[in-house]
């Protein structure tokens, strides 16, 4: 039973079977093909405002050009301190952008307070020959502790990055997942209410955690930004000679809303998991948001025991292995294919290891 990630998952069928419609005769290369083309005015239609699309392969690729539109190689760009951005995509934003500096910000309970920002920008050297110059800000929504921010929580964060002339960026390899759990309540917010309503001006926007086979796409709020994206897509060998099953994949999986279907039902796994979790002697829930990914502590030697009985997980960190000796914390994520079964039998294990 594997709760290591939702990248583990396999395709969503209504997925599937788009890629198979698209496999259907011939049609245009790198993006002028039909399926293509109707990309803009569907996401435009989405997010309530008109916006350019660029599909890209990879999670990794979408933040580093992103990162790369909107800071100068001798930019710095702020982002949470256990972000992708920063701790997990080998160098790529420093790559595409030519040498701009990722600035570490501290978070509390997942999500970066205000005043950290406040004052990453103050001593940020602005205008100072020798040091980095602020150039833009990019936060993860969900975040990497499975924090969700609100759009006022979002308007905040942008508004002291735009006071300070930084252009706003979102990491949204979740964002079905935080849109998903903000409307899990009695409110309702769109995904225009998190983005450019809130001040954000590119997005990337994942669907591979979420039931894709390969697809994610950056998202332009400032169309203005979309000559440049234009040729920065190419360069980058994102303009794909058969971006038509790329594409496919990114209409289908907003189509009737199936992505929000497919996060939800991973959230409401992951809500489950927590409640009973949270319930069991000995066990402490660390972080939880209301997405899919759940941060637990609990005795080493329980999870030694979870581990032989076949359950899968990642220790957090991942570099600090679980040790019967100590306490230890592990990340269980829940995916837009997992089944109440395997919930259950999570929730009945940890109960007997943890006697």
């Amino acid at each position: 039973m594997d709760f290591r990630s939702d990248n583990v998952a396999g395709v969503a069928e209504e997925i599937m079977v788009a890629i198979s419609a698209a496999n259907t005769g011939t049609a245009a290369a790198y993006g002028d093909d039909e399926i293509s083309q109707s990309l803009e005015p569907a996401y435009s239609e989405l997010f309530e405002t008109d916006v350019r699309v660029f599909p890209v392969l990879t999670g990794t690729i979408a933040n580093s050009l992103s990162a790369s539109l909107l800071s100068p190689p001798w930019g710095a760009i702020f982002a949470e301190a256990e972000s992708h951005i920063y701790q997990d995509e080998c160098g790529a934003p420093e790559l595409f952008t030519g040498g701009a500096k990722i600035i570490p910000l501290q978070s509390r309970g997942g999500k970066i307070p205000p005043k950290e920002l406040r004052n990453g920008l103050a001593s940020a050297g602005l205008g100072f020959v020798h040091a980095s110059q602020p150039s833009a800000f990019s936060l993860t929504q969900s975040s990497e502790a499975g924090a969700v921010y609100t759009p006022e929580e979002v308007a905040e964060l942008a508004a002291i990055a735009k006071e300070a002339g930084l252009r706003v960026h979102m990491d949204g390899a979740r964002f079905a997942n935080a849109v998903a759990a903000l409307n899990a309540g009695s409110q309702s917010t769109s995904p225009a209410d998190i983005t450019w309503r809130a001040g954000v001006d590119v997005l990337s926007f994942g669907a591979t955690k979420n039931g894709a086979l390969g697809a994610e796409a950056i998202v332009l709020f400032c169309t203005d930004l979309a000559e440049e994206m234009t040729f920065r897509h190419k360069r980058a060998g994102q303009l794909a000679s058969k971006m038509r099953f790329i594409s496919a994949q990114l209409t289908a999986y907003i189509e009737d809303g199936l992505w929000l279907r497919l996060a939800d039902h991973a959230n409401r796994l992951c809500t489950i998991l927590a409640q009973a979790l949270s319930t069991i002697s000995g066990v402490a829930i660390v972080s939880y948001g209301g997405a899919n990914e759940l941060f637990v502590e609990m005795p080493g030697q329980t999870i030694i025991a979870l581990r032989q009985e076949g359950f899968e997980f990642y220790d957090w960190p991942e570099t600090l292995p679980a040790a019967a000796e100590r306490r230890c914390t592990i990340r269980l994520v829940t995916r837009h294919d997992t089944t109440t079964g395997e919930v259950e039998g999570l929730i009945a294990a940890v109960k007997r290891a943890a006697v």
